[in-house]
């Protein structure tokens, strides 16, 4: 298990934009599963929607690509790289996301195609999918990326 601190030493993402508070399960470089606690409290949910809260779906997604780094890099030694996110597919929304609900991410790696990595993603509340996709990642040197 992986809590909050840990997690903090080894994601790039810090609050409000980070998405994982617990790794309760991982195999360094094939799957993971982790939580997401939904506060009423997220910044987000002043303007989505006032009234009727849902977690956005790019947030969701955001969640699943989190998890997805700690399992490309479980011990946060590299520094010198950030693995981005190339392609979201398929990624079905089944059911809203509100405050309250506790998120159970599911993550695992099921191709390498040269530099891409593609990850199938669950996200279930309370045992039910709520959503899930396809996403894919490439790494990338952190000093090229301004670089016009």
């Amino acid at each position: 298990m992986i809590l909050i601190n840990e997690i903090n030493e080894k994601i790039k993402q810090r609050p409000p934009f980070q998405m994982i508070d617990r790794v309760v399960e991982i195999t360094p470089n094939e799957s993971a599963k982790g939580i997401k606690c939904v506060s009423v409290n997220e910044p987000y949910f002043m303007g989505h929607f006032p009234g009727a809260p849902i977690m956005p779906g790019v947030l969701i997604i955001e969640s699943c690509a989190q998890l997805c780094s700690l399992v490309f890099e479980a011990d946060g030694t590299d520094k010198d790289n950030i693995y981005v996110l190339l392609k979201v597919d398929g990624f079905k929304f089944i059911k809203a996301v509100i405050p309250g609900d506790v998120l159970n991410i599911e993550v695992v790696k099921t191709k390498i195609l040269g530099p891409i990595t593609t990850f199938d993603c669950k996200v279930l509340v309370d045992g039910n999918i709520y959503s899930k996709g396809t996403l894919s990642f490439t790494k990338v040197p952190k000093d090229t990326i301004y670089q016009r």
